[in-house]
């Protein structure tokens, strides 16, 4: 395997950049990290030098590029199977994949009145129904994995579920989307890890003004 090389969007606002950022980083996997602003009205044309999708992030692996966040850490999974990506138990594993799949396909009230905002001073919103479903769900899943599991991650350790749900989290302290002593506890563990701590610091640096994401 050649050296990793991951290309990220701005910390401050890229969720999708932080998913596979934070599982190499809590799995203690070695990476390059790049990091190309988004501060263009629609992205930025040097994500045409790496990325397919013009999206980000993606990663490099020698000849290899993987796009697509949940994409990223299937192929992470597969490169380093002792690291604990996903559950050992098939049944927990596939339970895993499918709360990691709907994060990824899901929930878009919540995404586009809420976007990933570190920087943004916690207060909370008015929520619609869509939202307020949205919000309900997300509540359910990590209550009933967490009841399962005992925490204090999704499934017990960190994992890929964990990685999905990252910026979920800080969109939940950001905006008070719930006062469930369930997301408290949750929130409070993905906050203690060295990754998220990392990642943070360096958002609340960042000086780019994205103004969609500006709720």
């Amino acid at each position: 395997m050649a050296a990793l090389e991951l290309f990220i969007g701005n910390k401050n606002y890229s969720s999708w950049s932080f998913r596979p950022w934070i599982a190499l980083k809590q799995k203690g996997i070695t990476f390059k990290e790049t990091l190309v602003p988004f501060d263009f009205e629609n992205g930025n044309p040097e994500f045409r030098e790496f990325s397919p999708s013009m999206k980000v992030p993606v990663l490099r692996d020698g000849d290899l590029t993987v796009w697509d966040s949940l994409a990223i850490l299937e192929y992470l999974a597969d490169c380093f199977p002792d690291k604990g990506l996903w559950p050992e138990d098939r049944s927990t594993r596939a339970r895993a994949r499918s709360v990691s799949a709907e994060m990824h396909s899901g929930f878009p009230a919540l995404r586009t009145a809420c976007p990933m905002n570190m920087r943004r001073p916690v207060e909370k919103i008015a929520q619609d129904e869509a939202v307020k479903a949205d919000v309900a769900r997300v509540v359910d899943i990590w209550t009933e994995c967490l009841e399962a599991s005992r925490g204090p991650f999704l499934f017990g350790t960190f994992t890929i579920a964990d990685a999905m749900f990252a910026p979920v989290v800080s969109r939940f302290a950001t905006f008070g989307l719930s006062d469930d002593p369930v997301v408290a506890r949750y929130t409070d563990a993905m906050k203690a890890t060295d990754g998220w701590q990392a990642w943070e610091a360096d958002a609340l640096k960042e000086t780019w003004i994205v103004d969609v994401d500006e709720v």
